[in-house]
């Protein structure tokens, strides 16, 4: 058994000042606080001084970096990725496919599946993929952004089967644009499986959106970008996303893709509650300006901005730095934008033992500086 203290740590729902926390074979065993309790004799003290215990991050969105991409075919792809998300202190996430060719696609769903059933390596510290984001084929083409026009597909029960069965049941969350011939369908298919059906590249009018969520749509993917935009006489489907509160959302606060101020309104509509943090992280990702994969295309990085035929193509923004800019934009304390790297997105995709700090729960733990920089990154247990 291991007792971690340090100064502070969030559940994050809770406070708890000088907090003894107890972890025994990569699981919490109990979370309490040194005024209440003595460490056990038998316990190995790990002392973060003055740093902020917190429960792992979790990127509901991302496609790659450390120079590759999760739809790559080499079998040593993935482990870069892991690591390099376990530096930021992700500890959970759900490696997200971009639209090609459909076999290119179930290929890739296979391989992203074996990933995700491989037994845990103690000892190492990486990432564990805990499902699929399905990102495409089932979006708009005039709000594609640089989703291949040729691979698009209009949604079908058919079509959205053959992904589930290439992912064995591994898809957690799926993009769609609920405007297309199909998509009610293919929203309540999902939506039954136990899937997080999200709205995102989408041109859809207010009722079209609304159809969407009485389908079972729960969410929606990368707020504002690839949206219909706002209109006041025709708020369209970003009026239902940012008015509906059965609606969780999420963003990418790189300040590229939002502005800061429109980072501050979206946190006002949807709150603490159902605001959620992703990355949209490319293969460009903790490596240095040049070109890089995003699926099948080839993406060009300068100056933080990752760009495709004149647009935005994903990002090179890490979570950690996501819960700064936050903090940074809209004067939140750094125990309420945790929530929207932790519980909130693990709510939303189904992880039960992931997002909180409470017995029973994984041993994934963040040590925080107060300013919200990583110190260390702790996965079931491994880099104490």
């Amino acid at each position: 058994m291991i007792a971690l203290t340090a100064t502070t740590l969030f559940t994050p729902l809770k406070r708890i000042e000088h907090p003894l926390l107890l972890v025994e074979d990569g699981v919490v065993v109990e979370v309490t606080s040194q005024t209440r309790r003595e460490i056990p004799q038998d316990c190995r003290v790990v002392d973060f001084c003055d740093g902020v215990l917190v429960p792992g991050f979790i990127d509901m969105h991302i496609h790659g970096g450390a120079g590759h991409d999760v739809m790559e075919p080499a079998a040593d792809a993935l482990p870069p990725i892991e690591q390099l998300l376990a530096t930021h202190g992700v500890s959970s996430y759900f490696p997200t496919t971009v639209t090609a060719p459909i076999d290119v696609t179930l290929a890739a769903l296979e391989r992203l599946a074996d990933a995700i059933e491989l037994p845990v390596l103690s000892g190492h510290l990486r990432a564990r993929p805990r499902g699929i984001h399905l990102e495409g084929p089932f979006i708009s083409h005039s709000r594609r952004g640089v989703h291949p026009p040729e691979n698009l597909l209009v949604p079908s029960i058919a079509a959205f089967d053959r992904f589930w069965q290439a992912a064995r049941g591994h898809i957690r969350v799926l993009t769609i644009a609920p405007e297309l011939p199909g998509a009610f369908e293919v929203i309540t298919q999902a939506a039954a499986l136990g899937v997080c059906v999200s709205l995102g590249h989408s041109d859809a009018g207010l009722d079209a959106a609304r159809a969407g969520v009485a389908a079972g749509a729960r969410h929606a993917t990368h707020t504002f970008n690839a949206m219909r935009p706002l209109d006041h006489r025709d708020p369209g489907i970003l009026g239902e996303v940012l008015a509906d509160a059965r609606l969780s959302a999420d963003i990418i606060a790189d300040g590229i893709h939002l502005d800061p101020m429109i980072v501050q309104v979206f946190l006002k509509a949807k709150g603490p509650d159902n605001a959620v943090l992703i990355t949209d992280a490319t293969a460009a990702t903790g490596m240095p300006d040049g070109r890089y994969r995003l699926g099948s295309l080839e993406v060009e990085v300068k100056d933080g901005k990752c760009m495709a035929g004149g647009k935005l193509a994903g990002s090179v923004l890490t979570l950690d730095r996501a819960v700064r800019n936050v903090m940074q934009f809209a004067q939140w304390d750094l125990q309420q934008t945790i929530r929207l790297a932790t519980v909130n997105p693990a709510r939303v995709a189904g992880l039960e033992d992931a997002g909180s700090i409470k017995a029973g729960s994984s041993g994934d733990l963040v040590v925080l500086s107060p300013s919200g920089d990583v110190r260390k990154t702790i996965i079931g247990g491994a880099g104490v």
